[in-house]
């Protein structure tokens, strides 16, 4: 990591096709440097509620913009929206020279990234990230997705950006519900390393954490081994927000999920009770978190939606603790996932 004028730099080490994540103040202004040379045109895709703007500073750069305000909330994450910027990039007469630009959350620089992926067959993609759990997660790595009624993301693609700046500047506008969903992320990067994240200034912490992902990406880029591991809490996590319609937002369900996947590994034999109780006490103590199911949500269609899960290859698959660490765990039964789903409290 480079530190520079209270800014960090990340490399995400992927060959010819690396990039930087810069955190810090004000470093959408940086936005110019990050779209190719050959760049006529821009599509960003945005929402009316992020705090600023990168349209002025592309505009002075001599680049034509054309600007995408998508819809708020989870619903808006599918198949018509992607649909409705492709014919955008259409009658913008966006090139295969040209750029995408997602100013947003993770939801905003998912399906960024996915239409870049799919427009011409793959253009540039730059992502300007407002959210802590974008700039912590969801804006680094390269997935890229929608969502289905069976399922999230999963419709999708892997596609990096050109570079990702995380403006620490959007993060004052945050309210106190989506800083929780940051925390419930790095509670998770938590868990991976064991780092104290908490203990680190806001800046520094964001950089731990697009370290420790970038560290993974580079090593497992298309989710082959390593990369599952950043899927810790997200089987059940996934499930809640799908079944509650995602009045449970994501990071909140990752939270639920991590206190979850540590029952589960119990049930399993692979740690101990007091293991449990750590976990427990990180989420709820530390980061402030619920640890329950939300009330009404019945096991079976929780189990269903696990079952249609990404990552299931073999049964139920899911990211475990145990001796070795974090890792993934295929062919989980049924009887097990049960039984650890009533151990959680419900709240």
């Amino acid at each position: 990591m480079a530190v520079m004028n209270n800014q960090r730099t990340v490399r995400v080490e992927l060959g010819e096709r690396s990039y930087n994540v810069v955190i810090g103040a004000g470093i959408r202004k940086q936005i110019a440097q990050l779209v190719p040379a050959t760049a006529k045109r821009a599509i960003v895709v945005t929402q009316a509620t992020i705090p600023f703007s990168v349209e002025e500073d592309l505009v002075n750069a001599g680049i034509s913009v054309r600007t995408i305000n998508i819809g708020l909330g989870e619903e808006f994450k599918s198949i018509a929206t992607f649909e409705m910027i492709m014919r955008e990039c259409a009658s913008f007469g966006l090139t295969r020279n040209d750029v995408i630009v997602g100013v947003g959350g993770g939801m905003v620089t998912d399906i960024a990234g996915f239409a870049a992926s799919a427009w011409h067959r793959g253009i540039a993609v730059v992502h300007v990230s407002t959210t802590l759990v974008g700039m912590v997660d969801a804006a680094i790595g390269g997935k890229t997705g929608v969502n289905l009624a069976e399922g999230k993301n999963l419709v999708g693609a892997f596609w990096q950006p050109r570079g990702v700046l995380c403006d620490t500047d959007a993060l004052a506008s945050l309210s106190p519900r989506e800083t929780r969903c940051g925390n419930g992320e790095m509670a998770k990067y938590h868990f991976l390393v064991g780092d104290d994240l908490l203990g680190l200034s806001l800046i520094d912490r964001i950089a731990r954490c697009v370290e420790i992902k970038a560290d993974i990406v580079g090593s497992d880029e298309r989710e082959g081994g390593r990369r599952m591991l950043l899927n810790y809490g997200h089987t059940l996590a996934h499930a809640i927000e799908i079944a509650t319609e995602f009045s449970v937002a994501h990071g909140e369900a990752v939270a639920i999920g991590l206190v979850y996947a540590a029952h589960l590994a119990r049930e399993l034999g692979r740690i101990s009770d007091e293991r449990v109780t750590q976990h427990r006490q990180v989420v709820e103590g530390e980061y402030g978190l619920s640890c329950a199911l939300p009330n009404g949500v019945h096991h079976d269609e929780l189990i269903a939606l696990m079952h249609g899960d990404k990552k299931a290859l073999s049964g139920l698959t899911f990211v475990l603790d145990g001796i070795n660490g974090v890792e993934p765990v295929t062919a989980v039964s049924v009887d097990a996932v049960r039984s650890a789903l009533n151990r959680m409290e419900v709240r």
